[in-house]
């Protein structure tokens, strides 16, 4: 209730603010841009608050507390008061109509989920437009499929069909929390959290992985002692390391040519391969 008494007070103070003439509102600004004079800035807001009373009430079906949206938008308009150049010879509202648009849009998009969305243009187009162009189109003579309605939606705002379906199925439902219990409250079966599937290797498979993984090493390891010390250097800088040195690279480092290293590479990786092969023959493909 005094959150309701406050939005009152706050739509009453602004519609009761007087309009400017377009000659006071250009020596206002004037006088904000030349010389800082913050009483001029604030008086060209607070006569253009009733804008943002306006276009705050074109985002309530969004579900957000007008009295949030109408903050986010006297913000944006301050922005537009400190921002505004006089000499473009334009009106004050015209302007700063972008501005408070652009502040209301941001606070909607960053506190209407809890999941971000809208990030891009085509994507923030796609969020404050789908509702109001799914209506148009329910309301023709065609009776489109959700199908054809998605794909006219996509061309119209230049999005994919899958982003339009991703976002229409969000806009459809509300955030689901994780914890919340499947079957009602007094359920006992679990969790939503419970039933999600995981990408992560059973347990079993992570402790396979590991033994394999350290026995691979130490087989490598051993066949490595079959390469003398230049051959070993060269495989461990070009097959062994994330960067993988360059032929030239470690031709410069040893004083040879790179075909000359090249060849030593070959030599040593066939080391390999014949030490590999009779105790891990499915190790032969890393030297390969």
């Amino acid at each position: 209730m005094r959150t309701l008494t406050a939005d009152r007070r706050m739509i009453k103070i602004a519609m009761e603010a007087p309009y400017l003439e377009r000659e006071e509102e250009h020596a206002l600004a004037k006088a904000w841009r030349n010389d800082h004079d913050q009483d001029a800035r604030n008086k060209i807001a607070m006569s253009h608050m009733r804008l943002v009373i306006s276009m705050a009430a074109k985002f309530r079906n969004f579900g957000l507390p007008m009295g949030d949206l109408v903050q986010e938008g006297h913000i944006g308009l301050l922005e537009a008061a400190a921002r505004f150049e006089p000499s473009r010879e334009v009106r004050f509202s015209t302007y700063a109509t972008w501005w408070i648009r652009a502040s209301m849009q941001d606070y909607v998009l960053r506190n209407w989920s809890i999941v971000r969305g809208g990030t891009s243009s085509a994507q923030k187009a796609l969020f404050f437009n789908l509702r109001r162009l799914r209506a148009r189109l329910a309301q023709g003579d065609r009776q489109l499929t959700s199908q054809a309605m998605h794909e006219e939606i996509a061309v119209a705002l230049g999005v994919s069909i899958a982003d339009v379906q991703t976002m229409d199925a969000r806009l459809s439902g509300s955030d689901t929390s994780l914890q919340a219990p499947v079957g009602g409250p007094d359920s006992d079966g679990g969790e939503r959290l419970d039933f999600l599937a995981s990408d992560a290797p059973l347990p079993d498979e992570q402790v396979s992985e590991m033994i394999d993984g350290e026995r691979a090493r130490i087989w490598l390891h051993d066949a490595m002692g079959a390469l003398t010390e230049r051959e070993m250097r060269i495989i461990r800088a070009r097959r062994l390391s994330e960067e993988g040195a360059t032929l030239e690279e470690l031709g410069l480092d040893l004083g040879i040519s790179k075909e000359r290293v090249r060849q030593i590479e070959t030599r040593a990786l066939e080391k390999l391969r014949a030490a590999l092969a009779t105790k891990a023959p499915a190790l032969t493909s890393v030297v390969h």
